[in-house]
């Protein structure tokens, strides 16, 4: 049977879209055929800034390579989410531990209860940092004691490595949205993969790359222009705090920004999926045609597999 799907799997089956989002007030999903194929998105709209909520479906419009797409699924609400949680261990990294390990506390903390987190950390090889057996967890202090006994803090830097080893970390969670929050200086001089690799593989993705810049003024290698290219090919956002103290500020608008938004989902057109990038874009009117900014992903890479 054909399947059309994108890599990693960001077109998913009505019926998965209609399970998965079920109306938190107890009433019906909407029904859809489960022969049917959708392209989920995750858009977070702002004004001015500011995260906005309560928008009707007929606001929103999305488009594919141009192209107008009728909206067949809308919802808006929180959600829970599987995170993985990615560390640079290297050098450069080794005056921040102690404020990380709070601050990341305080991030497990924030968010919805039922969230699952995988913690892994990376210098020149990519370790998991969960306790020996468990893949996941939804406790906040586990997650803070992986932080503090798994740092390595040594060693040169596989940044891209270690993003294509949390996108396969994350795709084995049991929810739907997942999101991939990188607290780095961006610098990368071990890894095997190129950043345009790593680019590319994200751009195929249905994950939300978070990123969180720190730059240690001795370090001569950090790259936070490339860690806010990796998170904005995804719709995510790029936080460079400016000392050490305000990672947590930077991980607590990750929290809100996770939380907000809405999902939107449509059945792509009929021709023959050919591997290449389709661009997508939302936009989004309110009252008095106001129009709104939104974030979202710019592609999508339709694929066929027998």
């Amino acid at each position: 049977m054909r399947i059309l799907r994108a890599a990693c799997g960001a077109i998913v089956t009505c019926a998965a879209v209609a399970g998965w989002i079920a109306d938190p007030r107890g009433q019906q999903p909407e029904a859809f055929s489960s022969k049917s194929e959708l392209v989920v998105l995750n858009a977070v709209v702002t004004d001015r800034g500011r995260p906005v909520a309560g928008l009707p479906r007929d606001a929103f419009t999305v488009f594919e390579d141009g192209r107008p797409q009728p909206i067949v699924f809308y919802d808006e609400m929180d959600a829970p989410v599987t995170i993985g949680l990615l560390v640079d261990g290297s050098g450069s990294m080794r005056r921040n531990r102690d404020q990380l390990a709070g601050a990341v506390l305080a991030f497990a903390q924030a968010s919805h209860p039922d969230d699952e987190f995988v913690a892994l950390t990376f210098n020149e090889r990519v370790t998991s940092m969960m306790p020996s057996g468990s893949a996941f967890t939804h406790d906040p202090l586990v997650l803070r004691d992986a932080l503090v006994a798994g740092f390595p803090l040594r060693g040169r830097t596989a940044l891209y490595d270690a993003v294509r080893e949390a996108l396969d970390d994350v795709a084995r969670g049991q929810h739907q949205r997942k999101v991939v929050v990188i607290l780095s200086d961006g610098g990368d001089n071990a890894s095997a993969a190129t950043f345009d690799q790593t680019l590319a593989r994200l751009e195929a993705s249905p994950v939300m790359v978070y990123a969180i810049a720190i730059v240690d003024r001795e370090t001569t290698d950090a790259n936070p222009k490339r860690l806010a290219r990796l998170a904005r090919a995804t719709g995510g956002l790029v936080f460079t705090p400016s000392n050490a103290s305000a990672i947590g500020e930077a991980l607590a608008s990750v929290n809100r920004d996770i939380r907000s938004g809405y999902t939107l989902a449509y059945a792509p057109a009929d021709d023959p999926p050919d591997g290449r990038p389709r661009r997508l874009r939302v936009a989004v009117r309110g009252p008095d045609d106001h129009r709104y900014d939104v974030r979202t992903r710019a592609t999508y890479v339709a694929q066929v597999r027998e």
